[in-house]
């Protein structure tokens, strides 16, 4: 057995069909899905087209600076969803993974208050995850490769010194 999770992009498809099929089983109906950037923008999207809600908001949320490191807690970035788009509605915050919970938990209290519910799905989810997802996939405690992430960056991003 590997001590990786390895989620291909055709287990990924098969893995955001049947988190949409919990969600609709469980009768809930989201005005929206918010998604956590990064990994999450892939789950939202796919749920969006499940649950057939074309309303998808983003929030950026920087916690991992690289593999097994994180900053001391969530950051939200800029631009941050208006709470006028977000009032009262059911919200369905959608993430790749629930590691510590803690980038979920300050996203769903950033929704706290202003929403009329909220609940969360993710592909996978960890057992020291403080926050237990409404709606799981996959639950694991090993390293996941996710297939939007396994790979380096094609670019560069050092920047580059130019003599004159």
């Amino acid at each position: 057995m590997s001590d990786r999770e390895e989620l291909t992009w055709e287990l990924f498809g098969t893995a955001s069909r049947e988190l949409a099929e919990q969600i609709a089983a469980d009768d809930f109906e989201p005005d929206l899905i918010l998604s956590i950037a990064r990994g999450g923008l892939f789950v939202a999207g796919a749920l969006g087209y499940a649950l057939d809600v074309k309303n998808l908001h983003v929030m950026n949320v920087e916690f991992y600076t690289g593999i097994d490191q994180r900053l001391d807690m969530p950051v939200m970035l800029p631009p941050v969803p208006s709470a006028v788009d977000l009032a009262g509605a059911r919200v369905l915050v959608a993430d790749d993974v629930a590691d510590t919970g803690a980038t979920l938990e300050l996203v769903r209290d950033f929704c706290a208050g202003k929403v009329a519910e909220v609940r969360c799905a993710v592909v996978y989810q960890k057992p020291r995850s403080h926050v237990d997802c409404e709606y799981v996939w996959k639950r694991t405690d090993r390293w996941i490769n996710f297939p939007w992430s396994v790979l380096p960056p094609v670019v560069d991003r050092i920047p580059r010194v130019v003599e004159a």
